[in-house]
C-alpha cells in the first residue's frame, strides 16, 4: 500500500519563498511558546473534573496523559525535523498522501487553530469578569486584536513577550506547588479506582493538546531540524511536571472531594493557604494564561494559511509576507474568522469538534512517520525515532492505537460537527482549484 501512495499519490510541496521569515528564534524562545500554549488554560479548568474521577490519584491520570502525548509528540519530532516548514501537518501529509488528504489535514489544523482562539479568548473574558463588569464577548475581541498587533509585530518581539507571558503561567503553578508541600501527607494520594484513573488521564489528554503547535514556528527558528524536536520535546516534559505537581499540591490542600468540587481549583488551593489575595493573583495569572494561548494559536493559524497558499490550496493573497516577514493577509483572516465566531456565543460543540479534527490530524501524522520509512528510507532524519520491528517503528504505531482509543471519549455530535467543517475545508480547496484552472 505504501509503495503505492508513495509511486502514485504522494503530493510533494513546492518549496516556500527562500528566506519568507526571519529566523529570529533559538531554543529558549521555542521551549517557552510550546510550555506556553501546552499548559493554556487547561490546567486551571479541567484539574476538577479530573479529580471527580481520579479522585486522590488524578496526579497519576496527568502522568498517563503526558506518556501518551509523547509517543504522538515523537512522531511530530520526526517529521519536523526532515520537513521544517511553516505549513507542519499539511507539509506532512503531502510527502505521504493524495493532495486531498493533504489539504482536509491542513484545513483541519487550521480551523481547529482559529476556533481555539475564540474559545480561549472567550475564557479570557470571563476572568475579566471578576474584576469588571464588562461584556465577556467584547473584552474577548480585544483580546483578539491585540494579540494579533502584537503578532503583526513579528516574532523577534513577540518571542520575549512571549517568554515573560510564559515566565507568569510557570511562575504560578511553581507557587501552586510549593504552598502545597507542607499539606503533602494530609490526604490520600493513591484513592481511586484503574478506571477513574484511565478515565481522567483522557479527559486531561486535552490540556496537552496544543505541542504540535511549536512546529508552525520551524520557518522563524534558527536550525529548526535540530532546535524543533528538542524544543517540543522540552515543552512537553516540562508542563507534565508542573501538571503533576500541582495535580500532588492541589490533593494535599483541598482533598479529593473539595478538589472535586471546586470551581476554580487553583485559586481556591491559593485562597486557602494564603488568603483571598492569592485567589485573585492566581485569577489574573489564568488571564496571562489564556492570552498567551490566544496569541500562540492566531499566530499559528497564520502560518497554516501561509503555508497552504504557498502550496496553491489556498488564494495565493495569503502567502504574501510584509513588514517584518509575517504573512499580514494570513493574519488578518484568522483574526476575521475568531472574531466572527465569537458572535456565534456559545462555542462548546464548535470546540468539542475541533478536538475531533486534532485526532483526525495526529492519525495522519502517525501514519506518515511510517510510510516515509518505506517510501524514503534513505532520507536524512536528524531525530529519528528508535525501536522497529523490520522497517516499521513501534511507536508511531502505538500512539495510533493510543489516538483511537482516546478519541471514544468524544460525543457523536463532534465528529458531525468535525465533518462539517472539513467539508467546507475541501470546497474552499475546490473552488481555488477551478480559480486556478480556470
Amino acid at each position: 500500500m505504501f509503495g503505492l501512495l508513495g509511486e502514485h499519490a504522494r503530493y510533494v510541496l513546492a518549496m516556500p519563498q527562500a528566506d519568507a521569515f526571519k529566523r529570529v528564534l533559538g531554543l529558549p524562545q521555542v521551549t517557552m511558546s510550546g510550555i506556553a500554549v501546552i499548559i493554556g488554560a487547561g490546567i486551571f479548568v479541567l484539574l476538577g473534573p479530573a479529580a471527580r474521577e481520579a479522585r486522590g490519584a488524578v496526579w497519576l491520570s496527568f502522568v498517563i496523559a503526558g506518556l501518551l502525548s509523547a509517543l504522538t509528540a515523537f512522531s511530530y519530532m520526526e517529521l519536523a525535523s526532515m520537513f521544517p516548514r511553516a505549513g507542519s501537518e499539511h507539509e506532512f501529509a503531502s510527502q505521504v498522501f493524495p493532495r486531498w488528504v493533504a489539504v482536509v489535514v491542513g484545513w483541519a489544523m487550521t480551523a481547529a487553530l482559529v476556533v481555539a482562539a475564540a474559545t480561549v479568548s472567550l475564557g479570557f473574558g470571563r476572568y475579566v469578569n471578576e474584576f469588571v463588569n464588562v461584556d465577556e464577548r467584547f473584552a474577548a475581541a480585544m483580546l483578539l486584536v491585540v494579540m494579533s498587533v502584537v503578532s503583526y509585530l513579528g516574532m523577534e518581539r513577540a518571542a520575549w513577550l512571549v517568554i515573560g507571558m510564559a515566565l507568569v503561567e510557570v511562575g504560578s503553578l511553581v507557587v501552586v506547588m510549593v504552598i502545597g508541600v507542607p499539606s503533602i501527607g494530609n490526604h490520600d494520594l493513591t484513592s481511586g479506582t484503574v478506571g477513574g484513573v484511565l478515565g481522567a488521564a483522557g479527559l486531561v489528554f486535552f490540556a496537552f493538546i496544543g505541542f504540535d503547535e511549536v512546529i508552525t514556528l520551524s520557518e522563524e527558528t534558527r536550525n529548526p531540524s535540530r532546535n524543533i524536536p528538542r524544543a517540543l520535546l522540552l515543552a512537553l516534559g516540562i508542563s507534565t511536571l508542573l501538571y503533576v505537581g500541582v495535580a500532588v499540591s492541589a490533593v494535599s490542600v483541598l482533598g479529593a472531594d473539595g478538589l472535586a468540587a471546586a470551581q476554580r481549583p487553583l485559586a481556591e488551593v491559593g485562597e486557602q493557604v494564603l488568603g483571598s489575595w492569592a485567589g485573585s493573583a492566581l485569577s489574573v495569572a489564568a488571564m496571562v494564561s489564556t492570552g498567551t494561548t490566544v496569541l500562540l494559536v492566531l499566530t499559528a493559524a497564520s502560518r497554516m494559511f501561509y503555508g497552504m497558499a504557498d502550496a496553491g490550496d489556498l488564494p495565493k493573497f495569503l502567502a504574501e509576507i510584509r513588514f517584518q516577514r509575517v504573512p499580514m493577509n494570513a493574519l488578518i483572516v484568522a483574526l476575521i474568522a475568531a472574531l466572527g465566531l465569537l458572535m456565534l456565543g456559545d462555542l462548546r460543540t464548535l470546540a468539542s469538534a475541533t478536538d475531533a479534527l486534532i485526532y483526525l490530524t495526529f492519525l495522519v501524522v502517525n501514519a506518515a512517520v511510517v510510510a516515509l520509512r518505506r517510501t524514503m528510507p534513505d532520507r536524512e532524519r536528524p531525530f529519528r525515532i528508535r525501536g522497529a520491528i523490520g522497517w516499521v517503528p513501534v511507536l508511531p504505531i502505538s500512539a495510533f492505537v493510543v489516538v483511537l482509543v482516546v478519541a471514544r471519549e468524544l460525543d457523536t455530535a463532534s465528529f458531525w460537527m468535525a465533518g462539517v467543517i472539513v467539508a467546507l475545508g475541501v470546497g474552499v480547496y475546490a473552488v481555488q482549484r477551478l480559480v486556478g484552472d480556470a
